[in-house]
This record gives structure tokens, C-alpha cells and sequence, in this order.
């Protein structure tokens, strides 16, 4: 959790690998999804296929089963044979959403979950990644407190410069609350 513009959305691409760092290495021991939240992925010409083709190849995962997967969960249909750049923000969301549940990682990178869809998409969402991947590891960089309370067990708060991080998810809450009235 931070303010704008303290650096959480810049820690979650860090992580992702969508920047480099300007100075030192990051190392993980397993396996990191790209930003979910994050759009910037895609290849605009390519249809949605070629891109989760092309997703599938970079992974070493089935394409066919990548693709029935991404198909089921985003519920594009035909829309999938269209090029990426003709796609509204809530279609690319739920093909983005969708990648990201379709091939599995160790943890799950979300940089400011929106709400996609209609509510029974957003319930399928919650569930999907929530209490499908329980036993997954979550890095989340969100303004959403609620979120954060309902689904982390720890939290950093990034001030200043600064990160803290707090075992008790409700007083980094209340500090952060703080943070943003002051």
C-alpha cells in the first residue's frame, strides 16, 4: 500500500520483469506472473489467438490447452480471431485476466485489480484467483483496502522512499489511511 505515486505499481513491474532496476539484481525462487492489472503485454496487430499462442510458446505450455483455458475464463468468443488493438479496455482486461490464470505460477502479481465485467464476472474473478489459487503466494499493490484486508495476510506500506512492512494487516490499514488524509 502507498500514496500515488510512491512506487507500489513501479515495485510490482520491477517484480514482473516489465522494468529493470537501475542498479542491483532481483532474484526469486519461483515462478511470478506478469502484472495482473497490467495491459501493456500485448502485441495490438495480433489477434487474441497469436497472443496467447505466442504467451504459451514463452511459457513452454499447450497452446490448445492455453488456449480453451483463456477461452472458457474470459468468455470472448469469436472476439479472440479479432486483432488486440480492436478490443476495449474491458475485452483486453478479461484476456489479460484470463493468460494470467491460464498458465500457473507460484505467485500472482496484481498491480490495482479492477473490476472487470459484470458481477458474476467479477465473482468468477474473486474465485478464480482467490480461493482457486489459495495456496499461491500474492504480491498486490492496491488502494483497496478492503481487498487487502480480505485477502493478505502482510503488508507493506511504501512512504517517502521508505517500505515498512506490518504483520498486522489492520494497523498498516489504519497507518495508510492516515497517510492519505494527511
Amino acid at each position: 500500500m502507498g500514496r500515488n505515486g510512491q512506487g507500489k505499481s513501479t515495485l510490482i513491474k520491477l517484480l514482473g520483469g516489465i522494468m529493470s532496476p537501475s542498479s542491483g539484481r532481483i532474484s526469486w525462487g519461483m515462478s511470478q506472473s506478469w502484472p495482473i492489472g497490467f495491459n501493456g503485454g500485448f502485441q495490438g496487430s495480433l489477434s487474441g489467438l497469436d497472443n496467447i499462442r505466442f504467451l504459451a510458446r514463452i511459457y513452454g505450455r499447450n497452446f490448445l490447452e492455453v488456449r480453451e483455458r483463456v477461452d472458457d475464463f474470459a468468455e470472448l468468443g469469436r472476439s479472440l480471431r479479432l486483432p488486440v488493438r480492436h478490443y476495449s479496455s474491458g475485452m483486453r482486461a478479461r484476456l489479460a485476466f484470463g493468460l494470467s490464470l491460464a498458465i500457473e505460477f507460484d505467485c500472482y502479481l496484481i498491480d490495482e485489480l479492477v473490476a472487470v465485467g459484470d458481477a458474476r464476472f467479477q465473482r468468477k474473478c474473486q474465485y478464480e484467483l482467490f480461493e482457486q489459487r489459495a495456496n499461491r503466494a500474492f504480491l498486490m499493490a492496491s488502494h483497496d483496502t478492503g481487498l487487502i484486508q480480505s485477502n493478505c495476510d502482510r503488508a507493506l506500506l511504501i512512504e517517502g522512499g521508505k517500505a515498512k512492512v506490518f504483520d498486522d494487516i489492520n494497523e498498516a490499514v489504519e497507518i495508510y489511511k492516515w497517510l492519505r488524509t494527511a
